[in-house]
Order: C-alpha cells, then structure tokens, then sequence
C-alpha cells in the first residue's frame, strides 16, 4: 500500500510540473508578443512620429559625432499629459562641438531638385566648416598663427588718429581701413570739393531737362570689412548728397544702411526741418531747413529776402543754401554721438542718423568715398585702440568666477541658446557678467550656451578655441558662417537642449539679448503639460519683397508667414525641438534664411499632429527695451552690465539708456 501511494503521489508531481511548464511557456509567448506591439507604441509617444519614421532615426543616432551611451537606461517623468524623458546618453557631459550633422552621402544620393538652393548652401558650408575644424583640432592653423605673430602685430596695430593726403587716398582704392572701428566721440573730418554736373545717361538719380540726366552726387559710407569673408561688406552709414537732385527735381540727401546689397528705408533730406514731433538724435533734428528754389508752400531765396527787406517777416530767422556747390570747397565732419551719427557741413549741422539696430560702432572698420568729388584730406581721430576680434584678451575677462558650471547628470528645466558671431568678444563676455549670473543659472537648473559657426579668419578662430576651452560654454556648430544660415545654429540649440541638457523647454536669443531668467522661467511654468511657442509672436505677417529683409519668390511663394515669435527671444517644449531635429537628420526640414519665421513654419508643422499652445507677450521685446521686460533685445554691453545693475540694486526690471 505504502508503494502504491508514493508511485501515485509522483505521478501527481510529474503532472504538476508538466502543467506549470506548459504555463510558462504561454505566459512568454504572450510576453513576446506584448513587447513586439509595445515598442513601435513607445517610438510614436517619446518621438511624436509614426513607425517608420522613428525606425529611420536609430541609424543616425548611431553616428560617431553623436554617439550616445547604451548602458544608461531611459527614464521617464511623467508631467500630466506629456511624458518626457532624457534619451539613452552620458548626462553631464560637455560637448564643444554641436551633435548637428548634415550627411552628405544621403544628400548625394537623392534628386537635387528635392532640395532648395539653401539646402545646397548648407552642404557646402558643412563641408568646408568640417575642413576648418579638422584644421584646428590639429593645431595647424595655431601654428600658422605663430609663425604670423609678428607681422600682425604690425599689421593689426590700432592708432587713436589717421590722417591721409587726398593722393594716397586714391593710390589705396578709395577705400581707407580704420583699424578697430569708431567709439563714441570718434569723428572724421573731410575736406573735398563737389565735380561740376555732367550727363549721364546711364545713372538712376532721375531725369532732368532735355531728356539727359544731368547729374553731380558723391558717396562717403562706413563699412563692416570685419564681415564674414565671401560677403560684402555692410554699410553701416550710406551718405549721399545729390546736388543735382533727384527724381524729386531738388538737392537733397539720402541716409541709408546696408546689408547683404539689402537696403533698409532711407532717410531723405530735402530742405525740410525735421518735424517738431519726429524723434530727435542726440537732440539734434534728422534733417535741417536749406532754402529752396520753387514755388511751393517753401518760399524762394529772392522772395524770403524781399520780404524781410519791407519788413513783412515776423520773425527773423536766418535760412542755409543746400551745403553742397559745385567746384566748391567743404569741410563735412561726422561725429559719433549716444544715440547715431552727427553730420555738419562748414561748422553747421546738417543731419542726424540713429544708429541701426545690429550694427555697433566697432563696426565701422572701413571709409569709403566716390563719386563727382575730389578729396583733399581725411582726419580720423578720437579711435578705439582696440578691436575685439584683433584684441579679445582685452575684452575677456579669465577669472575664474566667470566660467560656466558643469552639465548637470540629471535633466534640467530650460536649456538657453545664445547665437553669437566670432568676433564678438565683449559681448559674450558681458552676457557672463550678467544675466549668466543668475542663481538659477550658477546652479544648473537653468543651462546656457553660446553657438557659434566657423568664423572666416583663422585668427578669430584660434582665439575662439581658446575661449571655449576656458569658460567651458561655447558649441561650436562645425560650418562656415553665413548670415542666411543662422536657422542652422536654431537647430543646433534644439538638439544640444534635447540630447546634451535633455531640458524640458529649450530657449533661443541673441548675444545682444538681455534675459530676464527668473520672469522666463515663471513664464514658461505656467504651460506646464502642454506643446508650446512662447514669444512675442507675429500673426498674419506678409514677406518684404523690397529693402533689408526682402524675400523673393523662389524663396517664399506664400503670401504670408505662419505664426511666429520674434527672433531675440523665444520659449519651446521639448518635443517640438526634439521634432525639428529628427526631421532635420531625415533631411524632410524645409529651411528658410529668416530663423524666426523658420521655427513658426516647423512649429505649425507640428501643430498638425498635436496641439500647440502660441503663448504672445509683448514683454519679450523686439525691439530695444521696456520697462517690466522679460527680455530686452539691441543691448550693448554697457548696457547689458546696467541692466544686471538696476536688477541688483533696484529689484525691478529698469531699462538703460546708455550705449
């Protein structure tokens, strides 16, 4: 009995087990197939993008440039609807180098007529940009420098005062190099005279009697020769006197700047006063009273004195001819003041010319005059004896106080990138002293970093490898700078700010942007959850199609922009820069030379997929500064240190009106 009862009970065992392996095996088979249906749902949650499009990321992820750590595992926050989480990489790791890659094998190997001819801009500047790179990772271009020290020191030397004869100044072009630029006070002095009139049938000043155009004009401009090379130079003061006149039929003078042969609007000069109203410069009038000869509602030279000799005139006032006469001898002086520059003719003033916003004086490197004039003498005096890109040492403070901290391991709250140019020295150098001084900032909750492209001299670039060594905060985003290409270093920001900080929002501005971080910060919280663009955003706006931002046809055929925040300063979720990236990786980013209006038509591509909170505030300023401002935008850095100031010592948001 004993034996038949244990045979019996290993039976049952035997059973048991056979059932409990045949369990196993469909609880694992059911589990295979659950995580086969579950990762394709988990590539559409993190990356907002259908199977097959997050397939063809993985590849490019996998690239050396941007490798990323496997062994780390994805963690996840959830905060409320959107799930976010920092992608599998070795947080905390600083990268001077940007993880944006443009692959030109995949660009090769497609239809050219797929892509716009800013596309092909931008792989030629990738191309020549990593050349530049490869050169001064291995410190060829250092060593070139080194052998060059001493001739640029004779070359890059900056007097305070240049003083040049007529004759030389036509031996060197017509085109006179002022070292490191102007400063307030600087002023130059020229002493010309007007050519005598003369036909020309093929000038554009407009048509005078007998169907000839006869025409007397000369031209002084400030230039940026310090520009990217391959560009020309901006003229940062176009002064034109038209003694002739013009299509107006009377003398007048033009003011104008510009940029990339794109003209801003001109200021005209026509024997009218500046009205009383209109903005003044420095308290001078834009535009003084010449008198003029015609019959309209100004009288002419012999009627304005017969009056005043019968004593028919109220009030006696003392009226100028036009400043300029042919074959005449003058002395023009222009000044640099507070607000713009200062122009008088024989000690009398003539015209005011606000500064325009982008250009500094330190830009004005170059004077150039032609035209119907033969120049005498130039004097130049009251000059910088510095230029940031000839001296950065000498706007860079190394202290140690100033440098940047370290990534954070974990992911951080907003991510800040600053777009900035090569030489521009004192400006980062100023954003440090400032508003990067934020506690928030100091420690990592808030990240912000400098982008910059490959500068067009070699010696901007080593002293840029230099800086970026030290105070640890600036990606290089490896391509050869271009003004139409800044959209490439906007996108940059996006993938450092999602795959380096794995921020939850990503901001981008300008080096001449003054950030409140604090007032950003509670801005930006308020959206808690959501998809979002926050800026001061422009609705319904139409491309220029004349002047500075003209657009053409080819390159917007829309008649209007889509939504979109003003470029000094603007807020977005993670997943829509986590969006303009892959897509750009994917080459499918449509790419527009307005960075601005490129991230408002990436965001309304978004917006078609999920919803997308526009968030408009006009404390994001534009355009200078406000008072309550989240940011200001145009700010020198002598103005960027005043505002830190006023938030130091006052406690609220104060602008400055200091340059």
């Amino acid at each position: 009995m004993g034996l038949n009862k244990r045979a019996k009970l290993d039976s049952l065992i035997s059973l048991s087990r056979l059932r409990s392996i045949q369990v196993f095996t469909g609880l694992l088979f059911l589990y295979l197939i659950f995580v086969s249906l579950e990762i394709p749902m988990v590539l559409r949650a993190g990356l907002g993008l259908e199977y097959s499009e997050a397939e063809s990321i993985i590849p490019l992820i996998s690239h050396p440039i941007m490798k990323v750590e496997n062994d780390n595992q994805l963690s996840r926050k959830e905060n409320e609807n959107v799930i976010f989480w920092a992608q599998g990489r070795k947080m905390g790791e600083f990268k001077n180098i940007s993880g944006l890659i443009f692959d030109d094998n995949a660009f090769n190997s497609v239809s050219k007529d797929e892509y716009s001819e800013l596309h092909k801009v931008v792989r030629d500047a990738f191309v020549l940009g990593e050349k530049w790179m490869e050169d001064l990772k291995s410190g060829k271009v250092q060593k070139e420098m080194q052998n060059r020290t001493g001739a640029n020191r004779a070359e890059e030397a900056c007097r305070s005062s240049v003083v040049l004869a007529g004759d030389d100044f036509v031996k060197i072009g017509k085109l006179m190099v002022i070292p490191c630029g102007l400063s307030l006070g600087s002023h130059i002095t020229i002493v010309g005279t007007p050519r005598w009139a003369h036909v020309d049938n093929e000038s554009k000043m407009g048509l005078r009697r007998d169907d000839g155009k006869v025409v007397s004009h000369f031209v002084m401009e400030l230039q940026g020769l310090r520009a990217v090379d391959g560009e020309a130079p901006p003229r940062i003061l176009h002064f034109n006197p038209r003694l002739m006149g013009d299509w107006s039929g009377h003398p007048v003078i033009e003011l104008n700047t510009c940029y990339r042969m794109q003209w801003g609007t001109s200021q005209r000069c026509a024997g009218w006063k500046s009205r009383a109203d209109e903005e003044t410069v420095d308290g001078q009038v834009k535009c003084e009273k010449w008198i003029r000869d015609d019959s309209g509602s100004e009288e002419s030279k012999a009627t304005w004195w017969l009056k005043r000799l019968i004593g028919r005139t109220k009030k006696v006032t003392v009226d100028w001819p036009y400043p300029f006469v042919e074959n005449k001898l003058f002395v023009l002086t222009l000044i640099a003041g507070l607000e713009g520059y200062h122009i008088n003719v024989d000690g009398r003033h003539i015209s005011s010319f606000s500064y325009r916003p982008g250009f500094t004086l330190e830009d004005a490197t170059g004077l150039f005059i032609s035209g119907d004039i033969e120049v005498h003498s130039i004097v130049v005096a009251g000059l910088p004896t510095s230029h940031p890109s000839t001296a950065p040492r000498k706007h860079l403070d190394m202290s140690v106080q100033w440098k940047a901290p370290s990534l954070p391991t974990e992911p951080v709250d907003l991510f800040i990138g600053i777009l900035s140019a090569g030489n521009h020295f004192a400006e980062r150098m100023a954003v440090r002293k400032s508003w990067m001084q934020y506690d928030l900032v100091k420690s990592a909750n808030v990240v912000a970093r400098f982008f910059l492209a490959v500068h067009g001299r070699k010696e901007v670039n080593v002293e840029l490898m230099k800086e970026a060594e030290y105070f640890g905060d600036i990606v290089m985003v490896p391509y050869m700078d271009n003004y139409d290409l800044v959209v490439l270093k906007t996108i940059a920001i996006c993938e450092y700010g999602v795959r380096s900080a794995a921020a939850k929002y990503i901001m981008k501005c300008d080096d001449d942007t003054f950030v409140r971080v604090d007032a950003v910060m509670r801005e930006v919280n308020k959206q808690s959850g959501k998809s979002f663009y926050v800026g001061n955003i422009n609705y319904y706006h139409k491309p220029l199609r004349h002047g500075k931002w003209a657009v053409t046809y080819e390159e917007w055929p829309e008649e209007a922009y889509p939504p979109y925040a003003n470029g000094p300063g603007y807020i977005v979720s993670s997943d829509i820069a986590e969006y303009v990236v892959s897509k750009f990786e994917e080459h499918k980013l449509r790419l527009f030379k307005m960075e601005d209006v490129s991230m408002g038509m990436w965001v309304e591509k978004f917006n078609n997929s999920g919803p997308v909170d526009y968030v408009h505030s006009l404390k994001f300023c534009q355009f200078g500064c406000i008072e309550g401002y989240y940011t200001a935008h145009y700010q020198s850095p002598r103005q960027m240190t005043c505002l830190w100031e006023k938030l130091q010592h006052d406690g609220r948001p104060r602008c400055c009106n200091i340059r």
